[in-house]
């Protein structure tokens, strides 16, 4: 065992962007940055990163996201850039060792922070951390066997990427109104571009209304969390941001509400609920008019039409913290159709997302087995379980 300390080189050195291609850091590792990430408005505030390096995001909350850099880049001020010693540390070794589930605990168990989301742990701090430092014959074959775990994950990510774009693809099709019933007035990137003339208009503000329930001393159901892929959803994770002890400021959630991350809307971080529980205080939830079929809802502000829109229209001070107020959103126009089209529409979107959300379940589960597999065979072959010779 031995300090991290002894084994990296912090690299501190900034660039700017214009000289130093964007890298993303995230659950595939260090790669050329990916599309959609929110870019910083001052370009030269990035740290540089050269391939070998290890790096890893500051912020505790995104543990997983680290790993070994396969070409020169620059990242954001928010990473840990380190160098590895290469007498005494293989980088491919960092690589997993950093990326293990051990490895992540520790990570946030010596981070720091006034609330949760601003909860991190600096390169002094980690540098602190004891890690396994088996002989560099063992650190090769355990990395060796772990590459090729990595890449089946990779294929499995792949995989549910491709199921989740002919999701959207799917609704963007149900959705996608013929140009030629634009109204001639019509602003091309309104939510409501195209619609049927007998759809009707309205505004969110008229037909969703904010519920304030609370949890108070006994919460009705239990912690749901709002996903991008699904929506409303039981939260079963049990690493991670957990809720406080005192959750009785939480928000109630109901069956046939939307609740929304307003910070996450332009990532579809909405859906309707099928469950009675509640969502974090910083949440909203909003009760939807009888004009409204709920299933509609679910997959109308979840469509490309909507997640393209929300982006337009929200507003921040930093990149990662782009919100939709509760006033601009009140204003977001909003199709109208018939109850039975929309019943028609929820059907057939439903019947598409029920299948797909079938695999992409199971994908999910075969790669959480991998990634604990992967945890569980470093943990054996530096204690002495697993020969690696």
């Amino acid at each position: 065992m031995a300090p991290l300390s002894s084994v990296v080189i912090e690299r501190t050195e900034k660039v700017r962007e214009a000289d130093f291609d964007a890298l993303s850091v995230g659950k595939r590792g260090v790669t050329p940055q990916l599309e959609g990430v929110a870019k910083t408005q001052t370009e030269g505030d990035r740290k540089l990163v050269r391939a070998g390096d290890l790096v890893i995001n500051t912020r505790s909350d995104r543990r997983g996201a680290s790993g070994l850099a396969r070409q020169d880049g620059s990242v954001s001020l928010v990473y840990s850039v380190m160098t590895p010693n290469p007498d005494l540390l293989v980088a491919e070794y960092g690589h997993h060792l950093m990326r293990s589930i051990p490895f992540q605990e520790e990570f946030f168990r010596w981070g720091v922070g006034i609330v949760d989301d601003l909860w991190s742990t600096n390169f002094t701090r980690m540098s602190r951390i004891r890690i396994p430092l088996p002989p560099k014959s063992a650190q090769r074959a355990i990395a060796d066997d772990l590459d090729k775990v990595e890449a089946m994950i990779v294929k499995l990510d792949d995989l549910a990427a491709a199921l989740r774009r002919r999701l959207t693809h799917t609704a963007a099709v149900v959705f996608k109104l013929s140009d030629a019933q634009m109204g001639q007035h019509d602003d091309p990137h309104s939510p409501l571009a195209g619609i049927p003339a007998h759809w009707q208009r309205t505004k969110f503000g008229y037909d969703f209304f904010e519920s304030t329930e609370r949890n108070g001393v006994n919460p009705p159901g239990p912690l749901l969390s709002i996903s991008e892929y699904r929506g409303v959803e039981l939260n079963t994770r049990t690493n991670g941001q957990q809720p406080s002890f005192d959750v009785s400021n939480y928000r109630v959630v109901r069956p046939g509400q939307l609740a929304a991350n307003m910070m996450w809307l332009n990532h579809g971080g909405l859906g309707v609920s099928q469950y009675t529980g509640y969502i974090s205080p910083d949440y909203k939830a909003f009760w939807i008019s009888k004009r409204f079929e709920p299933r509609y809802v679910h997959h109308l502000f979840r469509s490309s039409r909507y997640v393209d829109y929300f982006a337009a229209i929200s507003t921040g001070v930093r990149p990662n913290a782009q919100r939709v107020t509760k006033t601009v959103l009140d204003a977001t126009p909003v199709p109208l159709p018939p109850l039975d089209e929309q019943i028609r529409i929820a059907d057939q979107l439903d019947a598409v997302t029920g299948r797909i959300d079938t695999m992409l379940a199971k994908v999910a589960t075969l790669r959480d087995l991998l990634v604990e597999r992967c945890s569980a065979f470093i943990t054996d072959a530096v204690t002495g379980p697993k020969d690696v010779a």
